[in-house]
C-alpha cells in the first residue's frame, strides 16, 4: 500500500518508517496516497486529517489530545474511512478490555499515566478511554517524566485488596504491530470514524 506518514521525524514516525516499508508498504507524498498515517501533535493533526480526506484518502491516526468528531463526519459524506486510536499497543489494548472486565466485581478504581515529559496532552488518549469503560468518574493521575515511554495501570481496590492491571511500551515498537493491523483491514471498514484498536481484535 502507498501511505502518507505525518510524523516521520518524531519518535513514533522514526520507528514506523522502516517498520511499514519491511512489511511491503511504500512511503509516498499525500498526492499518491492510498492511506495516511498520523502520529504528529494535536495542533497539526486536524490539518492533516482535514488535507487528506480532501485528497480523498482514508486516515489512520494515532495522535491523541483532539477531537475527531467533526471531521469523523466530514469523512462520512466522503465516503472516506478515518481510524483513531488512543493506543496501538496490542497490550494497551488487552489491559483496557481486562480493566472494563475487573470493574465488574471492584467498581473503586484509580488510573495513574506515565509518560515522557514531552507528551503535551494530559490525561493521556488512552487512559481517557480507560476511564470511560469504568463506572463513575474514577480520578486519572498524570505523570510527566524523562526516560518513560507510555505506560499505564488501572488500582481496583477493595476490602483488604488491591488489584493492579498494568501496560508497559518500553519502545515505541510496542505501535508498530497495531498500525499495520489496521492498514491491513482499512479497507473493511466503514466509511467515517471508528475508534479503538478493539474494534479491529478478536478479542471476543
Amino acid at each position: 500500500m502507498k501511505v502518507a506518514l505525518f510524523g516521520r521525524g518524531g519518535k513514533v514516525g522514526s520507528v514506523l518508517a522502516p517498520a511499514l516499508e519491511a512489511a511491503g508498504h511504500e512511503l509516498v507524498e499525500l498526492d499518491e496516497a492510498e492511506a495516511m498515517v498520523d502520529f504528529t501533535a494535536p495542533d497539526a493533526v486536524d490539518a492533516n486529517v482535514r488535507a487528506a480526506l480532501d485528497a480523498g484518502v482514508p486516515c489512520v491516526v494515532g495522535t491523541s489530545g483532539w477531537d475527531p468528531a467533526p471531521l469523523g463526519e466530514l469523512a462520512a459524506e466522503r465516503g472516506l474511512v478515518l481510524f483513531v486510536a488512543p493506543n496501538f499497543a496490542i497490550g494497551a489494548v488487552v489491559m483496557m478490555r481486562l480493566a472494563e472486565e475487573a470493574a465488574r466485581f471492584l467498581p473503586r478504581a484509580e488510573i495513574v499515566e506515565l509518560h515522557g515529559e514531552a507528551k503535551k496532552d494530559a490525561p493521556s488518549g488512552t487512559a481517557r478511554a480507560t476511564a470511560e469503560l469504568l463506572p463513575g468518574e474514577p480520578p486519572i493521575h498524570s505523570v510527566r517524566l524523562p526516560g518513560l515511554v507510555a505506560h499505564q495501570e488501572v488500582l481496583f481496590g477493595g476490602e483488604g485488596q488491591l488489584l493492579t492491571i498494568r501496560h508497559d511500551a518500553y519502545s515505541r515498537d510496542a505501535y508498530v504491530p497495531g498500525v499495520l493491523l489496521v492498514l491491513e483491514k482499512l479497507a473493511e471498514l466503514p466509511p467515517g470514524l471508528t475508534t479503538g484498536l478493539q474494534s479491529i481484535l478478536e478479542l471476543g
